[in-house]
């Protein structure tokens, strides 16, 4: 394609987009871009590409609807264009476009899923870290429970212990073997002598 041929061929998709934009009444010709022309080397001829968006019934009735109207838009180029032939146009949708329309509706498609999928794992998340929490806090209530009850009974067995004790020694001190009595002397032979003040009986000698 020479220099002139790509300047004519931009030329006329801009004033095919303005046409089929602003002037065309059609119903049937909605959501439409044109993406490039490709212009024959004598400039008679042209292949409008295009891409429409919809399901592909819809597709089929705008390219119909551009078809009936492509007298007018050859004549709009006509009228702008400072040519020796009026191209004749030939609408031809873009296969590159729906491709790339299908690509783009399978990411999105894959991304929305990937979303749903976050979501669904951050909230199985937060409901097992509350559930943790739950069992460490009974977990510290059990171990505090269960330390209380192990201090009491170390208090009752010390008590307990301490007056068996003092009993005990209060019994050995008073009752035991070696124990004396008021106002006996203890002897050299760990036996018990009589009081040396107490009077002698009568009749011993003196």
């Amino acid at each position: 394609m020479s220099r002139r041929t790509a300047k004519v061929s931009e030329a006329i998709r801009e004033i095919v987009s303005t046409t089929i934009l602003f002037d065309l009444k059609d119903p049937r010709v909605k959501n439409v871009t044109v993406l490039w022309v490709d212009s024959a080397p004598d400039l008679r001829s042209a292949r409008v590409f295009i891409s429409v968006r919809g399901e592909p019934k819809e597709q089929a009735l705008t390219l119909h609807g551009l078809n009936s109207a492509r007298g007018y838009v050859q004549s709009q180029i006509a009228d702008k264009l400072d040519l020796r032939y009026t191209p004749i146009l030939q609408f031809v949708l873009d296969p590159g476009a729906r491709q790339a329309a299908e690509i783009s509706s399978l990411l999105r498609s894959a991304m929305e899923q990937t979303n749903r999928s976050s979501a669904g794992e951050e909230a199985v998340g937060s409901d097992v870290a509350a559930d943790a929490d739950d069992g460490v806090e009974e977990a510290e209530e059990l171990a505090g429970e269960e330390a209380g009850e192990l201090s009491d009974g170390f208090v009752s067995e010390g008590a307990a212990s301490a007056g068996t004790v003092t009993s005990r020694g209060s019994t050995a001190a008073v009752d035991g073997p070696g124990a004396l009595g008021i106002g006996e002397v203890p002897s050299e032979s760990g036996g018990r002598d009589a009081n040396p003040l107490e009077a002698p009986p009568r009749g011993a000698p003196q």
